[in-house]
């Protein structure tokens, strides 16, 4: 994690730069504010990168001399397939569509989103992926 931290902050120098020559260049206050807010977020993600990296074991990335088969292994779960992200997106646009279209559009993509956020939550509490 020390590398990606490193990189991180080192991206942020770079966007800060490069903020600071296209504000003074451009004159212009919406791409000067976007740079300047992808700096403030790159920042965070470097630093929480190198504050993490303390507390947990060396990776093998931090290694040099480690090899490719030091790093395998599990690398954590992984659903094998879910409805519920369907569920969610046809929820969604529904309830964007009501936004545009009319309110009374809610009505029908509220209990949608809410059967798939039940379903996402609980999806392996039941049915063929329980208790994985």
């Amino acid at each position: 994690m020390k590398i990606q931290g490193k990189m991180f902050l080192w991206l942020s120098a770079f966007i800060l730069i490069m903020a600071v020559v296209y504000g003074v260049w451009s004159k212009e206050p919406v791409g000067t504010t976007a740079l300047f807010l992808a700096f403030g977020l790159s920042v965070m993600i470097g630093y929480y990168l190198a504050f993490t990296a303390k507390r947990v074991d060396e990776m093998a990335q931090d290694n040099l001399e480690a090899e490719v088969a030091d790093e395998a292994g599990e690398l954590g779960f992984f659903s094998p397939h879910s409805w519920q992200p369907l569920s969610l997106a046809v929820g969604g646009a529904l309830a964007f569509m009501g936004v545009i279209f009319g309110w009374w559009l809610m009505y029908f993509s509220a209990p949608i989103i809410l059967i798939g956020l039940w379903g996402w939550v609980y999806e392996y509490y039941r049915g063929e992926n329980q208790n994985q």
